[in-house]
């Protein structure tokens, strides 16, 4: 039997198109829920800062890559509302030029309260500089996988995080 947090949890990963990095952290988290028994005691969404793919379905490589691990993507790319910083617990950016975006629409110090970086939960990264997952969009081959990689790692620490009762 799982353990489960107190009340439900509120989570929105961000990046900067939502069709990459934050759909990839929506759907790893959402296996992870499901496979711990967890899903309905936590709620995820995924947004991007700019409303460049705003109704697209996520990059067909990421979704490619999660397919190839088992998981899905099923989101739908939109940008991130006002009141998203106030309906959720806790925003997890994939990078810091997504958390600084962040940080200029939260009107106040308890909405920047909620705002972290995703690999901040990753036991891993503790202790490192650069805490960014990158952008695949116009990258490498084989960057998809780096990011899923990336996501996974600190989606596990923060399902345990949840679980310990550390989160929100």
């Amino acid at each position: 039997m799982s353990e489960e947090p107190a009340g439900r949890v509120r989570l929105l990963f961000v990046c900067l198109g939502n069709i990459c990095r934050s759909p990839t952290a929506e759907g790893v988290m959402r296996s992870l829920l499901e496979q711990a028994g967890m899903q309905q005691s936590v709620e995820i969404d995924s947004a991007g800062t700019g409303a460049w793919h705003v109704g697209n379905p996520a990059d067909a490589r990421a979704s490619a890559t999660a397919r190839a691990r088992g998981v899905a993507l099923g989101s739908v790319a939109r940008q991130v509302l006002l009141n998203d910083l106030e309906a959720f617990d806790v925003v997890l950016a994939m990078d810091g030029e997504n958390l600084r975006a962040l940080s200029h629409i939260a009107k106040n110090d308890e909405q920047r309260a909620k705002l972290h970086l995703l690999r901040e939960f990753d036991p891993a990264s503790a202790g490192a500089s650069d805490l960014d997952v990158p952008d695949p969009y116009y990258g490498a081959d084989g960057g998809f996988e780096e990011v899923y990689d990336l996501v996974h790692a600190a989606c596990a620490g923060l399902l345990e995080r949840i679980r310990a009762g550390e989160l929100p």
